[in-house]
């Protein structure tokens, strides 16, 4: 027969042992899949359109969409910064006055946006100093900015042109590292523009940040009647899952799975472990009753075409109806132009090299970023303004080397 008192104290190990095991384990589970907000906690919002034009409406109109989104999920507009152009509702080429739609037949996304910077005031300082939390540095704009604390949740969406470590805004760029953020918070950003994955790519797994990209942005949904693209693919398709899903059942890393499987090239990056939180975690307010699902018709052809590429499809669509077949070749001109300007370029730099048809071609990895920032900024100053308004386009300086 055993000993009483040993096998007390060899059961008594064993269920000390347990428990501190189990303890361990509910401590890794715990931090694998981070908790819902506190009762506390608050949400914050912040929505970009990094463009302005006609011809760019897609990129206003997923923003106003973006914010419908997370304003009847209960985000107070006290808590939702807005920055865009606000060129569209009053266009003259609107023909529906004071309406933006995002989707062939929709509703209108435009009603009720706050107008925190517009205009000039959409710049990258000031999206800087959004996330920041820093109103003193504010200009021109509405100065409401995030006054996020450690309990709180963030969620950025960006909807611009890009380049290689770069966002576009309608007259500058916002850079790699600026996006390299601690905020106390935890935060997720959404981001669609071309050439977006490069944005996040160096962005840490151990930081309560958490992004998905489009890495390469297509427009989508042409409008007849208003002659542009109404939105973007990547966009749309996790806004129109927003639209259709009970926030508080779907996760992020739903949502991303379903816009991965219709959209190309999607990514995320830093702390996957924030994707098993619920889309109203950070689209909405836990407090708030969920807002009721939408049914949406499907869109049985998108009509996808890459973002760059968009001026001219309009140019093809518009040019023969309208009799405007002179801004078409103009266009086209420009774009001949630009091509030979940058084999000079290239040709300056490198001389003749047999390497040329490759550096011009293929896109490769930079690897000073240093280097690329100020080819960039001198290319942009003396060579070709790209945020020149549409019709300059055509008419691209030579490179003064």
């Amino acid at each position: 027969m055993s000993h009483p008192v040993k096998s007390y104290l060899s059961n008594s190990i064993w269920i000390m042992l347990t428990l501190t095991l189990l303890g361990l384990s509910i401590g890794l589970v715990a931090n694998a899949f981070p908790t819902q907000q506190s009762g506390n906690g608050k949400n914050w919002v912040v929505i970009v359109a990094g463009s302005n034009g006609w011809h760019n409406y897609r990129h206003q109109a997923d923003a106003c969409h973006a914010y419908q989104i997370v304003h009847k999920n209960g985000i107070p507009d006290k808590q939702i910064v807005v920055m865009m152009y606000d060129d569209l509702a009053t266009n003259k080429q609107n023909p529906t006055p004071g309406v933006v739609i995002n989707r062939p037949s929709g509703t209108n996304v435009y009603k009720g946006v706050p107008k925190d910077y517009t205009g000039n005031a959409v710049t990258p300082d000031n999206f800087l100093a959004v996330l920041k939390g820093d109103s003193a540095s504010t200009q021109l704009g509405s100065g409401k900015v995030l006054k996020s604390g450690p309990n709180d949740h963030v969620f950025v969406y960006i909807s611009a042109r890009g380049a290689p470590g770069l966002l576009a805004f309608p007259n500058d760029e916002c850079r790699l590292t600026h996006l390299v953020l601690n905020l106390p918070t935890q935060l997720v950003f959404y981001i669609d523009a071309c050439d977006s994955g490069s944005m996040m790519t160096k962005l840490p797994d151990d930081i309560n940040v958490y992004a998905t990209t489009a890495t390469n942005s297509y427009a989508c949904y042409y409008d007849e009647k208003r002659n542009t693209y109404l939105g973007d693919w990547y966009s749309v398709n996790w806004m129109e899952n927003s639209d259709v899903e009970d926030l508080s059942k779907e996760t992020l890393m739903r949502q991303f799975k379903v816009v991965r499987s219709k959209t190309r090239h999607v990514m995320q990056f830093g702390n996957k472990t924030l994707a098993n939180m619920k889309v109203k975690a950070f689209q909405g307010n836990a407090k708030a009753r969920p807002a009721p699902p939408m049914t949406l018709q499907p869109v049985v052809e998108p009509g996808l075409i890459p973002s760059p590429d968009v001026p001219m499809a309009i140019l093809n669509r518009t040019a023969t109806a309208k009799g405007h077949v002179y801004q078409l070749r103009s266009h086209l001109k420009g774009i001949e132009q630009l091509k030979q300007n940058m084999q000079k370029v290239v040709q300056c730099v490198t001389g003749v090299n047999r390497e040329n048809p490759k550096i011009l071609n293929v896109k490769m990895d930079k690897m000073q970023h240093q280097c690329y920032k100020d080819a960039v900024s001198h290319y942009k100053k003396h060579c070709f303004r790209w945020f020149s308004p549409e019709v300059r386009i055509a008419r691209p300086s030579v490179p003064q080397l």
